[in-house]
């Protein structure tokens, strides 16, 4: 069953599952994401810190589909928000890669405490990429309703997608509403909380009810509530089992009980991105 686009603010479209590779060693990665695209999957996400952009490449080509039919999402990073600096890592993540072009690129963290504060600068720089064409929708990962107000009052582009944490310990409810107030699509990162919400006793409940497995049943949660979301995993079963969510529906009643798990703040399980300083060596 194909998998669903969802229409960008710029006018591009994007495929709503996507397959992520995040911690996915470089050596097993044009494996699993040669095995993604078999499968089905059209959206691969990767990172520049992730270390695997070469192999992702590597294997859409491998894949011998055409390169126009795989969205592919990258992110800065966290060392080069300099606007200067950004525009050499989005060359470098080009050449990594091997690309023309990117479907999307993301600021990986706002950085607030970092840099002077100033993140605008950065956002410009990504403005003049989607300007000449190189980078095809630009977008920000982990920013916050103060972060996404500063840059609609200073840039002219408003993000096409904000990737966050988010998942029924953690529903990120602020920063969704905000998005869909504004026209930023939501993606959501650690979508079953690193697996934390597998064993969760509604979610093994709902499992039973509907036949599926408790990924599934969070995965589709994430899918009827209009996340984009892209699971990641090594595990051939596993790849193949996170693609299947497009042929069951849950009712209200069932979001609504997963949607209650919410622990607020409590349930985040990455770091705070007001706080997050982190730049690798």
């Amino acid at each position: 069953m194909p998998v669903p686009k969802i229409a960008l603010n710029d006018g591009n479209v994007i495929p709503q599952l996507g397959f992520g590779v995040f911690q996915i060693e470089p050596k097993d990665t044009v494996r699993a994401v040669g095995q993604a695209l078999e499968v089905g999957y059209r959206h691969i996400d990767t990172a520049e810190m992730y270390g695997n952009e070469a192999e992702v490449g590597q294997a859409v080509r491998a894949s011998g589909l055409d390169r126009a039919d795989v969205f592919v999402t990258s992110k800065l990073h966290n060392g080069f928000h300099r606007p200067d600096d950004a525009r050499r890592a989005f060359e470098s993540t080009l050449q990594t890669l091997g690309f023309d072009y990117l479907d999307l690129f993301l600021i990986h963290w706002p950085l607030p405490t970092l840099y002077d504060g100033d993140f605008v600068s950065t956002w410009k720089a990504l403005e003049e990429l989607q300007r000449d064409g190189r980078a095809k929708s630009i977008g920000v990962s982990n920013f916050q309703v103060p972060h996404l107000e500063r840059l609609a009052a200073e840039a002219e582009v408003t993000p096409a997608v904000n990737q966050v944490e988010a998942h029924p310990y953690f529903g990120n409810e602020e920063v969704r509403a905000y998005g869909a107030a504004h026209n930023i699509l939501t993606e959501a990162w650690s979508p079953i909380a690193q697996g934390r919400v597998l064993d969760d006793p509604t979610i093994v409940d709902v499992a039973e009810e509907v036949g599926r497995t408790p990924a599934q049943v969070v995965l589709r949660w994430h899918v009827q509530r209009g996340d984009i979301v892209f699971p990641k995993s090594s595990t051939p079963k596993r790849i193949e089992e996170n693609f299947q969510i497009f042929d069951f529906e849950l009712d209200d009643a069932v979001m609504e009980r997963i949607t209650s798990l919410n622990r607020g703040e409590a349930g985040r399980q990455g770091p705070h991105p007001d706080t997050f300083d982190y730049l690798p060596g």
